[in-house]
């Protein structure tokens, strides 16, 4: 018999928990030739997540958790969830039910009959976003494809379920700073994309922000793509012949560079340009830093159901 491991990221979800393990719970009832376990990983939670997370193992001999010493990030917990799952299929799922769990046994149908090594879901709409959210999202998957030579799908997230050779191969990506839409695409592997509508969360609230969002998007880039760092060059050269040509123009018109004004700009034109590259090359340099540590990519403080 097959099992599957649904693996649950959480942070803060004490409001949303019970609910999501009922409709889970429900979707996977009538899917038959398959056994599931729950891999709840907590993520540092401040709220009661941890004593629901036991109240679950202690119903439910298919619930187990992880506990992080702090909070990781859901990156982290993700790779901790797939190192303990024992499944021969593994399932991304968040906790706040915007992934439909009746997609489980869809999931499961694809990857037994069609052959495909992985099926993921992806949004095929964004309703209940911002419109400016809504836009920089489309722009961010159109720029990172480009700049990282990646195929990441419009509205892809993290649930998809997967075969054990996906599972291990994701596994081999042992990096501090990690970004998993990232990995999922360079890893490849036969993929089919089911598509579902977004839904608002059941209960509590979104931990992302804008700001994070956009720590997000630039974390992506990074980790996959060598293009900033090289647009920073080529950016600086260019900035350097346009001065060069603006010097040269003027003295050809008989204005001469006796402008205080002109040359002030110019000035503080090319020193922000120049701080911006600076700080892009500063985060290639800082992650490198970081990866050198070789630092745990978390740090378990309590297991229970395992």
């Amino acid at each position: 018999m097959d099992k599957i491991s649904v693996i649950v990221p959480c942070f803060n979800e004490e409001k949303v928990l019970p609910a999501f393990y009922r409709e889970t719970a429900k979707a996977i009832e009538p899917i038959s030739g398959a056994a599931f376990e729950f891999i709840f990983v907590n993520d540092g939670s401040s709220d009661h997540t941890q004593e629901i997370l036991q109240t679950l193992v202690y119903k439910d001999n298919r619930c187990k958790f992880i506990s992080f010493s702090r909070n990781f990030g859901k990156e982290a917990a993700m790779y901790a969830g797939l190192k303990n799952a024992s499944g021969n299929y593994c399932v991304f799922m968040d906790a706040d039910l915007q992934h439909p769990p009746a997609l489980l046994a869809e999931m499961y149908r694809v990857l037994k009959t069609e052959g495909y090594d992985c099926c993921a879901g992806f949004r095929e709409d964004r309703a209940g976003e911002g419109r400016l959210r809504n836009a920089l999202s489309r722009c961010f998957y159109k720029i990172i494809n480009k700049l990282c030579d990646l195929n990441m799908a419009d509205g892809a997230g993290d649930y998809r379920m997967m075969n054990r050779m996906v599972a291990d191969s994701i596994l081999e990506f042992k990096e501090y700073n990690r970004y998993m839409k990232g990995i999922f695409s360079f890893v490849g592997f036969d993929t089919k994309w089911i598509p579902f509508r977004n839904v608002e969360r059941a209960a509590g609230e979104t931990k992302w922000n804008f700001g994070s969002l956009f720590q997000y998007a630039v974390n992506g880039i990074l980790s996959f793509s060598s293009a900033p760092a090289t647009l920073a060059g080529t950016a600086g050269g260019l900035l350097l012949l346009f001065t060069f040509l603006t010097a040269l123009l003027l003295l050809l018109t008989g204005h001469g560079l006796n402008g205080t004004g002109l040359i002030v700009c110019l000035i503080l034109f090319l020193n922000a340009v120049q701080l911006l590259f600076l700080s892009i090359l500063g985060q290639y340099i800082s992650k490198d830093y970081m990866e050198s540590k070789k630092r745990p990519i978390y740090i378990i403080k309590k297991t229970e159901g395992f």
